[in-house]
């Protein structure tokens, strides 16, 4: 090879491993973005459940006192009942955002809407459980 040609291919070499570098770097950071956004799908799922769970625990001490379905409207007279009060402390223990859940009963159709807004979340999520209660004589 003539000394003309080694010249011209001297910095080849160190512009081929800049490159590799670039493509290493940019297979490092798209990795790291998938795991930021699995890991926000994982804290999203778990609020969920809680939600769920949380709802699902009122409803069932709704089916266990038929007869005052009124007194667990919430806002409002829910937390002037003790086990009401203490599933809304146990809510906004577990829920982030400190967002009041709701409770309405309509002709023995009770619909809980439990709401969280994660850090980081524009808008607040929600869970919507609408359950039937009769007592034993409808």
């Amino acid at each position: 090879m003539s000394r003309h040609l080694q010249r011209r291919e001297k910095g080849v070499m160190m512009i081929e491993v800049l490159i590799g570098i670039l493509i290493f770097s940019i297979g490092i950071l798209a990795m790291l973005g998938m795991q930021t956004l699995a890991m926000r799908a994982s804290i999203d799922s778990k609020y969920r459940a809680e939600a769920g769970f949380l709802a699902n625990e009122i409803v069932g001490v709704m089916w266990g006192d038929p007869a005052n379905l009124a007194s667990y409207v919430a806002p409002g007279t829910c937390s002037a009942t003790s086990r009401c009060n203490v599933w809304l402390t146990r809510v906004q223990n577990t829920l982030p955002g400190g967002i009041a859940p709701t409770i309405t009963v309509t002709n023995r159709q009770v619909q809980v809407v439990v709401q969280w807004q994660g850090p980081g979340q524009g808008t607040p999520s929600n869970h919507t459980m609408v359950a039937q209660i009769y007592r034993s004589t409808d």
